[in-house]
């Protein structure tokens, strides 16, 4: 049998110590209760009360006659004024004694009532007390029952979830055997089979999902960044978007009344977008770019794309772009901005599967030698002016002094603080 808790113990003392003190007080009420009143103990009192108040007078004077009466009488002038004052005595102490008498005798009777009522108290408190104890027992072991079912439901819960857990466990183990076959089959040099390349393909599509939730933003963040290139392709529909990613730009499109389609290599969020209404294909972008005849296009739109691309699959992508648009049309391509020192650690490195940072002159070169006549850069997502350097105060300082400094602050701002991004626009 285990033993009981330290503080346990302590309080089943504590409650025996109370009960004894409890018991003690109930018996000595018991004992002060027994008490007798005066005039149970003194059965002669009322009588002597009663002789006292008879005797309190003085004699009167004598009233017999002849020599000895006459004699008397002497005597009682000479003592009157004594037995005045001692008549007087008597009468006040008979008083006092009639009125302490019967005072006594009420409190005597009155705190026997009070002692009896507090007895009758006591007696009754004991088996509310009692009954108290066996309640807060049969509550606490009702809680108690509660609690071990909550519990039994909990643990059955949790008993389920690991089932699930251990299920996925498996599913997981069982796909990175698959993968890690696949990886050496690669290896190896042998080509995968079909499905298990499919497999391998979707793991990495699935990884890189929630890679952009994480980091690029929400949908509604990425919504609000590109609606400003809307305006630059009104009227030049139809649009296609390559690398559309979940397809906010090509829902923005949508509302406007723009024509659009797009391709995206990630087979999960390709489905994802044909899912919501989307026309997009899932695909290579430069594949996609040869379906369509020349001139049958009036934008092309890249967002964070070109910086993935190896440099012979940029320069592709860029021909058949100038190939696919009409007399007029755009190609937008948006980036990071490697001029930024910021956009360059905190965007451009984060991502494993960018390629290479691409300088706003070799993007331009590259549009102006596949044949765009009109080619500009516009630079976007500037740094929060909070944290940017602050201008030295020119309080306290020479004027030349502050002005050499400011000067080092603005281009140390351009230099580190610079744009995060840049957008090519390059004009059929």
């Amino acid at each position: 049998m285990s033993e009981e808790p330290l503080d346990l113990v302590a309080l089943r003392k504590r409650l025996e110590e109370e009960e004894s003190a409890y018991a003690s007080v109930l018996a000595a009420m018991d004992r002060l209760a027994s008490f007798a009143l005066p005039q149970e103990e003194l059965p002669d009192l009322p009588r002597q009360m009663e002789r006292l108040n008879a005797l309190w007078e003085a004699p009167p004077p004598p009233e017999a006659g002849g020599i000895t009466g006459r004699h008397q009488r002497s005597v009682w002038r000479v003592m009157a004024p004594a037995l005045q004052r001692q008549q007087e005595f008597n009468s006040v102490l008979v008083q006092v004694l009639n009125g302490y008498v019967a005072q006594t005798a009420r409190l005597h009777a009155h705190l026997r009532e009070v002692v009896a009522a507090l007895v009758r108290y006591l007696q009754r408190v004991l088996p509310v007390m009692d009954a108290r104890d066996r309640l807060s027992s049969a509550l606490a072991t009702t809680r108690a029952e509660l609690v071990l079912e909550a519990f039994d439901r909990r643990q059955e819960s949790l008993g389920r979830r690991l089932e699930g857990l251990l299920a996925l466990r498996d599913r997981v183990e069982a796909a990175s055997e698959e993968l890690g076959a696949i990886r050496r089959t690669l290896e190896a040099g042998a080509p995968p089979p079909p499905v298990a390349a499919a497999a391998a393909r979707a793991a990495e599509d699935a990884t890189y999902t929630a890679f952009e939730n994480r980091y690029r933003g929400s949908r509604e963040e990425i919504r609000e960044r590109l609606a400003s290139y809307l305006p630059l392709f009104e009227g030049l529909a139809p649009v296609v978007d390559l690398g559309c990613g979940r397809g906010e730009f090509l829902d923005l499109l949508r509302e406007k009344g723009v024509a659009a389609r797009g391709v995206e290599s990630n087979a999960h969020v390709a489905r994802e977008c044909r899912e919501r209404g989307l026309d997009v294909a899932e695909g290579d972008l430069v594949a996609f770019l040869k379906q369509h005849a020349d001139g049958s296009l009036g934008g092309v739109f890249a967002a964070q794309v070109a910086e993935h691309l190896p440099p012979s699959v940029l320069q592709a992508m860029i021909r058949e772009a100038h190939r696919g648009l009409r007399a007029g049309g755009l190609l937008v391509l948006e980036t990071v901005n490697p001029r930024s020192v910021v956009g360059f650690l905190e965007v451009y490195n984060r991502d494993l599967t960018h390629e290479r940072p691409l300088h706003p002159d070799t993007l331009s070169f590259l549009a102006a030698a596949a044949g765009f006549a009109d080619v500009r850069v516009e630079y976007r997502a500037p740094v929060d002016a909070a944290s940017r350097l602050q201008p030295v105060p020119s309080d306290g300082l020479p004027e030349r002094t502050a002005q050499a400094l400011n000067e080092n602050v603005a281009r140390l701002n351009g230099l580190l603080y610079g744009p995060q991004e840049y957008a090519l626009l390059a004009r059929r």
